[in-house]
């Protein structure tokens, strides 16, 4: 019998709501559910919210190399939690009978010092706050050495990641089942320097130049850590990958048509 795993984003009604109706639907086929506790042990998973509830998942859901997700859309935007509502339980009757598609996305590796961690969007080295200088960070890669970045900070960024903070940076999108790399600075201080896309199987090291300044790194927007010169950061693809159902039909171009509005006249 398969167990199901169900997250849910608990600040919003609509997504509680609907966790008690999933709930009740799996039940009632005589399935067994758990939340997130469970989550190393089950065959599927349910994540009910916007991106950022899966996002957070994510990081619990990698440690089970058999697991996929079904990821229902409660948010307001949803590039990565693309099943919506109305299709929801249609997709959890195909899913069942062994009727679905997968879409696998990679994650990065992390290390910083003894902490260790995976983002699937995206790795931020960023100043340490609005008044704070401009810092300099030092990228090389396993091919050589890329750039001293001077900046606000830097993105380093997943395919998946290049819908998030790396867009609105002014990064590229980049077709989230590409094995590459995204290095995209935020608002650095010479003009002339642009995103750039590397091979998915380069690592990274990445280095604070400065030695009076400090900086942070935050993970998926969610781990903050404070690091200073001296405190290396290495970045590699994990052999993790997070398993998502893809909606039936669905069309790349179609997501991006409608969750940017392409067309729609509003200039």
């Amino acid at each position: 019998m398969k167990k199901i795993c169900i997250i849910y984003n608990e600040s919003k009604g609509e997504a509680l709501s609907f966790y008690r109706e999933a709930l009740e639907y799996f039940r009632n086929k005589g399935y067994e559910t758990c939340g997130r506790e469970g989550a190393e042990d089950s065959d599927i998973a349910v994540v009910i919210g916007g991106d950022g509830t899966l996002l957070r998942a994510a990081k619990t859901l990698v440690k089970n190399k058999k697991i996929f997700t079904i990821a229902v859309n409660m948010g307001s935007l949803g590039f990565l939690t693309e099943i919506k509502k109305e299709e929801a339980f249609d997709t959890f009757a195909k899913v069942l009978e062994g009727n679905y598609k997968l879409e696998e996305r990679r994650l990065l590796e992390v290390c910083v010092g003894d902490i260790r961690c995976h983002a699937l969007n995206e790795v931020v080295v960023s100043k340490g706050g609005m008044m704070s200088k401009l810092i300099r960070v030092r990228v090389d890669s396993s091919e050589g050495y890329v750039n001293t970045y001077r900046a606000d900070g830097i993105i380093i960024a997943t395919p998946t990641g290049s819908t998030a903070y790396s867009l609105s940076a002014g990064g590229p999108l980049l077709k989230p089942t590409l094995n590459a790399i995204l290095i995209t600075p935020i608002a650095p201080h010479n003009l002339s320097t642009r995103p750039v896309v590397i091979d998915g199987d380069e690592k990274l090291t990445l280095d604070i130049v400065d030695e009076d300044r400090s900086a942070c790194i935050a993970i998926d927007g969610d781990k903050s850590v404070e690091i200073e010169c001296g405190d290396r950061i290495e970045i590699k693809y994990s052999d993790d990958t997070l398993k998502l159902v893809v909606p039936e039909n669905r069309d790349y171009y179609g997501v991006l048509r409608e969750k940017l509005k392409w067309g729609d006249g509003l200039c």
